[in-house]
This record gives C-alpha cells, structure tokens and sequence, in this order.
C-alpha cells in the first residue's frame, strides 16, 4: 500500500463515520421531543454532515481519479462504505439516539484533537474546526444520558436497554490496519490505542452518575472497516442516494 492510497483510504473512514452518523441523526428532524431539542440535534447533524464533506473533498482529491465528494457519498454501496458499525444503527428512541452519540463523541472528541497535531496539515485544519463543534456535541449528550438515567424508571430503563445494545459495537472505535498504521509513522494519523483507557474511564464515569450499568462479558462486533456491515446500512444508503442515482447528471 503506497501512502497515497492508505490516504485516501484513512480520510474516507472519517468521513463515512461522519457521514452515516449524520445522516442518521437528520431523521429526527421535526420529530424531535420539544422545538429547541429538535433544533440542537438538527444542528448538530448539519455540523456533523459538514465536517464528513470536508473530508470527503479532501478525500477524492488525494486519490485523484476524478471522482468528487458527491460521487464518494452516493455512488457507493454499503460494501464500499467502511464507517464504524455503531454510526449506522438504527435511532430507536431517543435514550438510544443519545446513549450512542454520547458514546461516538467522546470518542471523537479525543480523536480530533489528536488529529488537530497531524503533520497533514489539510487534516489538521479539518480537526481543528471540528474540535469546537464536538466539544458541544458531548455536552449536550452527556447531559442526555445523565437525565435519562437520573429521570424516570421509564427513562432509565429506556437508556440501560440502549447501553445493552450498543456497546458491543465500542472495541471497533480502537482498531488499527495497514493505512493506520503507515500514517501513523508519517505523524499523519492517531494511535487511538493511546487513548482507549481514558475513553474507557469517561464512559464508566458517565454510566456511574446515570446510575446505568456495562454489560459484561460483551462479545465486540467488529468489521465495518472491511465493507461489512449490519443490515441497516443498506436501508440508510437506499434513501440517502436514491435522488442522486435517479438523476445522476442533474445540476444544484
């Protein structure tokens, strides 16, 4: 694998988690449980689908085969979308919507301010914006969680099943594989090992004070990154494109 290609390869993994998650988040646009929550999640999707179409320009650019940031997004099916598994699972209700994105921004918070010091410098500013934005993501996730679990028997029932659900998708937040590990030594990418156990004590930390409890035991469901991925992805991407590969040639 030459560094272009491990590139092109590690700047199009960021922006399909980026992309699916957000895309995932813009269906509780207007279905929000009051206006200004509908708001903050809608904005926070837009901030989310901002940062992917960043990279994704970024990305086809260092590949350099004519194809753009549109082309990435929906001319590809869900065996060529190698974004992490928990970004595309289904919003169920919103203990679950919150439980997930509390658990991808703290992650992402780390990331990115890592990736603010790569020595690619169009990754770095990418980063750098975007720390701003996560910062207020995880607060506003956090906070979520903390009110479900310290609200209702309802509630905190609603978010335990949520955390039951999703952590077993968790441990592919730290693998690594070919392209990771060549920019790794470039300065480019991010040992995200370095910061499993820190991840790891913020979420116990979160889950503690909502009075919410770790599987145990979980078996990681992993392999997202080689194209393989749950049923849902598929259903997400024949709505996300449909407009696009109807009217492939249309102007906007």
């Amino acid at each position: 694998m030459t560094k272009q290609e491990a590139l092109f390869n590690y700047t199009l993994r960021l922006a399909d988690n980026s992309l699916i998650l957000a895309q995932r988040l813009c269906e509780w646009t207007s279905k929000g449980p009051f206006l200004e929550e509908d708001l903050a999640l809608t904005n926070i999707s837009l901030d989310i689908f901002g940062r992917a179409k960043s990279l994704l320009e970024y990305a086809a650019r260092v590949e350099g085969k004519g194809r753009t940031e549109d082309t990435l997004a929906f001319f590809r099916n869900d065996r060529q979308f190698t974004n992490n598994l928990i970004c595309e699972q289904e919003n169920g209700d919103y203990a679950k919507t919150m439980v997930r994105q509390a658990m991808i921004d703290c992650f992402d918070l780390m990331l990115y301010t890592e990736l603010s010091k790569s020595k690619d410098e169009t990754i770095a500013g990418i980063a750098a914006k975007s720390i701003k934005e996560i910062t207020y993501h995880k607060r506003h996730s956090f906070s979520w969680v903390d009110r479900f679990g310290n609200g209702t028997e309802e509630s905190k029932t609603r978010a335990q099943n949520a955390l039951n659900e999703l952590w077993r998708f968790s441990g592919e937040f730290f693998e690594t594989d070919e392209a990771e590990q060549l920019l790794l030594k470039e300065g480019i990418s991010v040992d995200v090992k370095a910061f499993k156990e820190k991840w790891e004590k913020e979420m116990v930390a979160l889950f503690e004070k909502a009075g919410l409890t770790l599987p145990e035991n979980t078996f990681m469901q992993t392999g997202g990154r080689k194209g393989i991925h749950t049923e849902h992805l598929a259903y997400l991407l024949a709505e996300m494109q449909a407009l696009p590969r109807m009217y492939p040639d249309a102007k906007w």
